[in-house]
């Protein structure tokens, strides 16, 4: 009996941290990678560090070998979805081996990213000079927001409610929330 109540009290655990998984695309060999922007961009790491961010795509241009993605950053979670409750921290550079359509990877669209420091480089946002920090990404995720609505419903079943003083209630009844979560 006391071996499955251990058993058990166990479940919860292993439920939630299987809700909260890293995607195996975004995983890293190096146990201090970096997670936080600020960090990144202040400690000027060397070329050999590596680094998980992710944000909105602000562009994209494909090259030759490889796929330029301008990211505007945003905070990530354990599972590496981007905050989008969160403002943004900054912009960075991305740089994908071969091709990444423009159309799924396009602007407005949640990517995290892992891989490598590489050097900074100067560019612009709109006429406004900017040093964008670099990476050479060796894994990424693209992430779907999904929206739901929560109605807030108090219609005249609101009990004691009864004739005239139910009004003010019948009259709101159809308002609600949108939720958004990233999946």
């Amino acid at each position: 009996m006391m071996r499955w109540r251990s058993l058990l009290s166990l479940f919860p655990i292993v439920l939630l941290t299987a809700c909260a998984s890293l995607p195996p695309e975004l995983a890293s060999s190096d146990t201090a990678v970096i997670t936080d922007y600020s960090t990144w961009t202040e400690t000027k790491p060397s070329a050999d560090s590596e680094v998980r961010l992710g944000g909105v795509i602000a562009g994209i241009s494909n090259q030759a070998n490889s796929t330029r993605l301008e990211i505007v950053n945003l905070p990530i979670d354990k599972a590496g979805r981007p905050d989008i409750s969160q403002e943004p921290q900054g912009r960075f550079v991305a740089y994908v081996k071969g091709f990444l359509d423009p159309v799924t990877y396009a602007p407005g669209r949640l990517v995290t990213l892992v891989g490598k420091t590489a050097a900074s480089e100067q560019g612009k946002v709109g006429d406004y000079a900017y040093t964008f920090p670099t990476m050479k990404a060796s894994g990424y995720h693209l992430w779907k927001v999904e929206q739901r609505v929560i109605m807030d419903d108090v219609g005249p079943y609101f009990y004691p409610c009864r004739g005239f003083y139910c009004r003010h209630f019948e009259k709101d009844s159809n308002e609600g929330r949108v939720i958004q979560t990233v999946k």
